[in-house]
């Protein structure tokens, strides 16, 4: 059994924002496998239901962005997941718009959500999928809680695709095998 996390902030004023790109790439994956996410628990929203034959839970954390490793540590106790069971999906600013990089460890990297996640779960061992919002041209708050551009969501689609396919090819053959396919990821358009 896999968690498929995606991070982001809760409410309405947060949709489409750069920092929510985890969001915006679990809704993605719940509709093509048509798993609802309708349960809440755990300081998220969730859902369960089956990619790859192999069955997962989406979670949304509901705790805001820098706490999202207690939504997180709620559900690995509940279902007594190990780290490598846990796939994070979230925003990155050091990669270009259309971009996505997957690592099966590392540190925070200045990201909150998931300096939350390596505390909460005290390791940093866990597969993650690092989707480009672009570099902030001014303030990073401003930045990342900006919303995208109908071009930057055009170019976006594509990221969260391959998003998908990463997580598809951890579930049926492993991170290394993730890692090979789409570390070199760039979607047709780039914009910037």
């Amino acid at each position: 059994m896999f968690l498929i996390v995606g991070l982001g902030n809760p409410g309405k004023e947060y949709d489409n924002t750069r920092h929510n790109i985890g969001f915006e790439v679990i809704d993605y994956i719940a509709d093509k496998y048509n798993i609802e996410l309708n349960r809440v628990k755990f300081k998220g929203i969730y859902g369960e239901g089956f990619i790859q034959n192999k069955k997962v839970v989406l979670l949304k954390p509901t705790t805001y962005m820098n706490l999202s490793g207690e939504s997180i540590r709620e559900v690995v106790n509940f279902y007594k997941l190990e780290e490598e069971e846990v796939i994070v999906l979230y925003d990155d600013i050091s990669l270009e718009i259309g971009r996505l990089r997957v690592r099966e460890k590392g540190s925070a990297g200045g990201h909150n959500g998931i300096k939350s996640i390596i505390a909460n779960l005290s390791t940093d061992i866990f597969p993650r999928i690092k989707i480009g919002v672009g570099q902030p041209k001014g303030d990073l708050v401003a930045h990342v809680l900006g919303k995208f551009s109908k071009e930057e969501i055009e170019v976006l689609k594509e990221s969260m695709e391959a998003s998908a396919l990463a997580v598809e090819i951890i579930l049926k053959e492993d991170i290394k095998e993730a890692m090979n396919k789409l570390n070199g990821f760039k979607a047709k358009t780039i914009i910037g």
